[in-house]
């Protein structure tokens, strides 16, 4: 598996919020973060991730207790019982009784001739569901792993891209400081030319006007700085109002997945075989086959109770308890069942039958997704690596053209306002630059995980 480059990413020290809080939007604190510490941040903390993990821990607990069906249950305690009056005998005799009984130990609820009521060793299920139960919640837990893989894949991409949206705000913000200090720069010379009759007050003005425009942008950048920060914080289940500051200086065309010697088709095969979203879908598949197995066998399989009670029983006549000693009661039962006379069971196995098809269906539905992300990312980074190479390009023309303009205003050849368009013009070379770069590691960290790698921290 591809990991990040060194060069896009670093890694500092532990991510602590700053000690000494500077006065940053309102004295809010920052911290400090790299992408490899919110990976690793995510994984721990978002609550997506720690929900699909109580998942599998829900479902491993129902595969233990498939397992334990065929296990007894111990029942303890005791029972007193008192008659006064009528009493048919078995015989079928009206007579006139008075009678106790009390008992204690495993079982309860112990009277006259009948085995107790409550068995102290007890033990019921349906053999079907003994050996096809724990197939059924076995691979229903085998799903269930691999969708929390899944969504862990999720949040971990959703993570890079936020951060990646976040350290593009830091260099938009870079940016807009610069042009603003171009600006600044072009507003003053203006007015110094127009105050000495060298340019004209309309040139001066033209400046002002384009400055207020760059302090706009500059305020912007600093919103998209701060909201890309809140989501940031989101996918950790951090606090929000912490500033998170990125700790990349620049932000470089990263290549996790190297398509020049990976052919799509390929790429398709290992996403086909990698992604946890299959595996889990083909585990699915597995466990409706299984529900459908134990349907086809629940009329020819029975189902069994065991009970077994020992303990102390005295009983006599009138309020009387005598003739106390030990008593074990044991009795065996299996029977069979043809639910509904037959049609309850066409009815199981139909139903069994259509969760089969469902299941294959959403895999075969799923195997669609994955060959479309993995093809659509493929030719996204294909398409954004050949625009990097243009707004280079771009950047080039752009600080050439700036810095003549700037010459010719030294060696008086021009006025100032001459400038303005080469500041322009490199301020947008400079964002499309950096709108190429982000669209372009998007791209790489969408097809890295499509083929079923998380993002390597």
């Amino acid at each position: 598996m591809p990991d990040v480059p060194t060069d896009y990413i670093q890694r500092p020290a532990e991510v602590v919020v700053a000690a000494d809080p500077e006065a940053l939007d309102g004295g809010r604190r920052s911290l400090p973060l790299d992408l490899p510490t919110a990976l690793g941040m995510t994984q721990g903390q978002n609550p997506r991730v720690a929900f699909a993990q109580a998942q599998i821990a829900q479902s491993l607990a129902i595969h233990d207790a498939a397992r334990a069906l065929w296990l007894p249950s111990i029942r303890a305690g005791g029972n007193y019982n008192k008659h006064e009056g009528r009493i048919q005998q078995v015989e079928g005799d009206n007579i006139q009784v008075s009678r106790g009984a009390a008992f204690g130990g495993f079982g309860a609820n112990a009277v006259g001739a009948g085995s107790p009521g409550i068995p102290g060793v007890y033990a019921y299920f349906q053999t079907t569901d003994v050996i096809f139960q724990r197939r059924i919640t076995g691979y229903a837990l085998e799903a269930r792993e691999f969708q929390a893989t899944a969504v862990t894949n999720d949040q971990l991409l959703e993570t890079a891209l936020a951060y990646l949206a976040l350290l593009e705000a830091a260099q938009r913000k870079a940016i807009a400081a610069e042009t603003l200090g171009h600006g600044q720069q072009l507003a003053k010379l203006t007015a110094e030319f127009a105050r000495t009759g060298a340019g004209n007050l309309a040139d001066a003005d033209r400046a002002v006007a384009a400055l207020a425009l760059l302090k706009n942008e500059t305020a912007r950048a600093d919103e998209a700085a701060l909201v890309a920060s809140a989501r940031v914080a989101q996918q950790l289940s951090s606090d929000p109002s912490v500033v998170v500051v990125p700790q990349e200086a620049n932000i470089v065309p990263i290549d996790l997945v190297p398509i020049e010697t990976l052919p799509m088709g390929d790429l398709v095969a290992t996403g086909l075989s990698n992604r946890p979203e299959l595996s889990a879908s083909r585990s699915l598949v597995c466990e409706a086959v299984n529900r459908l197995r134990r349907e086809e066998n629940a009329p020819w399989l029975p189902s069994i109770l065991l009970g077994v009670s020992y303990g102390g029983f005295g009983a006599g006549t009138g309020g009387q308890i005598t003739n106390g000693g030990p008593r074990l009661d044991f009795d065996g039962v299996a029977w069979w069942e043809l639910r509904n006379l037959g049609f309850g069971e066409h009815a199981a196995r139909e139903n069994a039958r259509a969760q089969i098809q469902q299941a294959r269906m959403q895999e075969v539905q799923t195997m669609d997704l994955v060959a479309r992300e993995i093809v659509e990312a493929y030719s996204q980074v294909q398409a954004r690596k050949r625009l990097i190479a243009s707004a280079q390009e771009g950047i080039t023309a752009a600080q050439q053209s700036y810095d003549r303009n700037v010459e010719r205003i030294r060696n008086v050849q021009g006025l100032p306002i001459e400038v303005l368009q080469s500041i322009q013009a490199l301020d947008t070379a400079r964002r499309e630059y950096l709108r190429a770069v982000v669209d372009y590691n998007t791209a790489q960290f969408r097809l890295h995980r499509s083929l079923g790698w998380p993002i390597g921290i």
